[in-house]
């Protein structure tokens, strides 16, 4: 699929980050959209955004659609056929992701499933939804967002990374499959799995949201192990308050978003470049290809912290 004018475009988590821009640069390209948010600001704002920009004749469309509900995404799938006029699609990205359920012994269990339902039943459940919409096109692309740590389950030995790893290990698996199967029983539609590095977008903010971290008080249990994670970053947490501790964490979302090596709006055009060229694998940023190297070439030291200084001092 080398040209996206007059295709119609599928995305999940649209609201901000990769979603807001894929969707501005398809839009851009020629192309209907039509995406989905679980958080109703950051939807409306992207709805916005994009109507200002589509130029005339294109359709944008969004939906509030909790992927991890199977009846919300056939409700969406639902809408977007009546919406747009049409029985098939050509492009469905599936991007929506949260973090947390780190610990799979600490965190409370209804976070991590929370975490990997997002992250792995979203993929899933819409995938089955709009499958026969992008085998109904003449031409169709599947691009499912997974990770790094879809192929490194760690952010580094002093912290565990648990729920979010082991989905996008499923969403890897998943994708690759779907290349031979595909290949044989839809020649017509390809597919792509995406491996972001460290992408400036609001995940750490958005996912707190989604998680209701940011509507509840904080328990003194969960103050404490956040504490004591902190301290294991080598911050010194000894005269921080439990507000300060609170601070801290909502500073590290803004942080990952502004001090990230690659944006938002890059990582779009990567995947939408990769889907133009056909591939099936799509690494996202400089770090993503480093880390990938190193991981094969040392598997069996990659969760000690030497593997961790080699590869991020490897320039």
């Amino acid at each position: 699929m080398k040209d996206f004018s007059g295709k119609l475009a599928v995305i999940t988590g649209g609201g901000t980050g990769m979603g807001r821009q894929l969707a501005r640069q398809l839009i851009a390209e020629g192309c209907d959209v039509a995406f989905c948010d679980v958080i109703a600001e950051n939807m409306r704002e992207t709805l916005r955004i994009c109507e200002s920009e589509a130029p005339q004749g294109r359709v944008v469309s969004a939906f509030s659609c909790d992927v991890a509900d199977e009846d919300n995404v056939l409700a969406w799938r639902d809408y977007v056929a009546e919406t747009h006029n049409t029985d098939q699609i050509n492009l469905l990205f599936n991007n929506a992701g949260i973090g947390g359920g780190g610990s799979f012994i600490l965190d409370t269990r209804d976070d991590w499933e929370r975490t990997f339902n997002i992250c792995w039943n979203g993929v899933y459940y819409t995938s089955r939804a709009f499958l026969p919409m992008l085998l109904a096109a003449d031409e169709a692309h599947l691009v499912n967002t997974s990770s790094v740590n879809g192929f490194w389950a760690s952010l580094g030995p002093k912290t565990s990374h648990t729920a979010y790893s082991a989905a996008k290990f499923a969403v890897k698996g998943f994708s690759e499959a779907l290349v031979n199967d595909f290949r044989n029983n839809a020649p017509h539609v390809k597919v792509s799995v995406v491996m972001p590095g460290h992408i400036g977008t609001d995940i750490g903010i958005n996912s707190r949201k989604i998680l209701g971290e940011t509507d509840r008080e904080m328990s003194d249990q969960e103050i404490e192990v956040s504490r004591e994670r902190m301290s294991r970053w080598g911050v010194d947490t000894s005269n921080m308050s439990a507000d300060d501790i609170k601070e801290a964490i909502e500073m590290q979302g803004v942080a990952f978003r502004e001090n990230a090596p690659t944006t938002a709006a890059e990582g779009a055009a990567m995947i939408l470049a990769g889907v133009k060229d056909e591939r099936w694998r799509i690494l996202l940023g400089d770090d993503a290809h480093r880390l990938d190297e190193a991981v094969r070439a040392n598997p069996e030291g990659a969760y000690e912290q030497d593997f961790v200084d080699f590869w991020q001092n490897d320039d």
